[in-house]
């Protein structure tokens, strides 16, 4: 007598769990008393559990979090020193400046352009943008924002930057012309902003004690979610939930991708944690149980791992693994030509994401899709003979 079809599923279904899993840790930005510490970056895992101090020196009222992987360092935006700080990606110790003279640095994102953005809550308020590798481009924006403090992108490459102070969110093109007020109505201290997969932009009220959702065109659709008191500081793990910190509390509160409360992922001053004003989820690889067990450090395996989020519009995280190889018994480890090349749902090639020599590590890459219609593509990582493809969506 045979197995049951169903039976069959769930059977493979848990045993993938079981097998591979995507392992992340969670980053948190304590604000501390503000002006005055203590100031801490937090580390806990998939569960927010097991907080860990992960930086506490140079530090001066940190805003944002943001890593580097193939460069192997941190990033972190000080509000009260003008610098982004950047610390070594394994022990957390300070390597130095990445960047400084800024106007109080909040928010940092890497941009369409894969330009690393900076919102100025004082001074021009204008967006700076730097390369990577930490040298100036330009002031982006042709009119600042006073008090900016979120950031991001609709599917055309327009860049959206909300105002604390103003309660609004202001509007540009993608080469930085102000095309206006785009929302400046029922805001009360807007922090983090994002648009979600509908294309609907989503803001956080610091002052205010909920998400608040608005259509395309910036008119107000309601509360996406709500029993926030001081938000500031949202990642979304791989399986959708949103993360986000909840400063009256010092905990950091999860949410399912569609608003409803689950529960507080790190708990009241979990980690001595007293006021979150960012949250980082990063991804650190897919592992198998036997190879976490006998192998934890280092991996002999490529891995390309599922994009997030899925569907998404317009950039979604790639994360993979190029591992140490030894090509002689006595040969030293060598660079691996790597590409990842993405194609469409006729198994058409669209464009090469890139194709380049990289040492062994963890690498993310930050894809964007503004150029494509909606719709299902496929991405291949190959590299030698290795050869890995994933199916991801894009709605717009």
């Amino acid at each position: 007598m045979g197995i049951p079809a169903r039976l069959v599923m769930y059977i493979m279904m848990f045993s993938n769990i079981y097998i591979c899993a995507q392992k992340v840790e969670v980053y948190v930005s304590d604000a501390g008393n503000f002006t005055s510490p203590p100031w801490k970056i937090l580390k806990f895992d998939e569960n927010g559990e097991n907080p860990e101090t992960f930086i506490n020196q140079n530090l001066a009222w940190p805003q944002d979090i943001l890593f580097l992987e193939d460069q192997g360092i941190c990033l972190i935006s000080n509000f009260s020193s003008g610098r982004i700080t950047k610390y070594d990606i394994a022990s957390g110790n300070y390597l130095g400046n990445f960047a400084v003279g800024l106007n109080a640095p909040t928010r940092m994102k890497i941009g369409p352009d894969s330009l690393l953005y900076v919102l100025q809550w004082s001074g021009s308020g204008k967006v700076k943008r730097y390369k990577l590798t930490g040298e100036f481009v330009d002031d982006f924006t042709t009119a600042g924002v006073p008090q900016s403090i979120g950031i991001d992108w609709d599917n055309k490459r327009n860049m959206y930057v909300s105002s604390y102070q103003l309660d609004y969110v202001k509007k540009y093109d993608e080469n930085g012309g102000d095309l206006g007020v785009f929302i400046n109505s029922n805001l009360v201290g807007p922090t983090d902003i994002w648009f979600d997969k509908s294309g609907d932009l989503l803001v956080s009220d610091y002052d205010g004690t909920a998400v608040k959702r608005f259509d395309s065109q910036g008119n107000y659709k309601g509360n996406f979610l709500s029993g926030l008191s001081n938000s500031e500081g949202v990642g979304f793990l791989p399986n959708g939930n949103i993360l986000i910190g909840n400063g009256a509390t010092g905990s950091v509160k999860m949410f399912s991708d569609e608003g409803v409360y689950l529960s507080d992922f790190i708990p009241k001053n979990s980690g001595g944690l007293i006021r979150p004003n960012a949250v980082y989820i990063r991804s650190i690889g897919v592992v198998s149980v036997k190879d976490e067990k006998e192998n934890p450090n280092n991996p002999t395996e490529f891995i390309l791992e599922q994009n997030f989020p899925n569907p998404f519009n317009p950039t979604t995280t790639i994360n993979y693994t190029i591992p140490k190889i030894n090509f002689s018994t006595s040969g030293p480890e060598r660079y691996a030509q790597v590409s990842l090349t993405i194609y469409d749902a006729l198994g058409k090639e669209t464009l090469t994401a890139f194709n380049t020599t990289k040492a062994p590590g963890n690498y993310t890459y930050i894809f964007d899709g503004s150029s494509l219609t909606s719709g299902v593509y496929f991405y291949t990582l190959i590299s030698g003979i290795f050869s890995k493809t994933k199916k991801m969506l894009i709605v717009k």
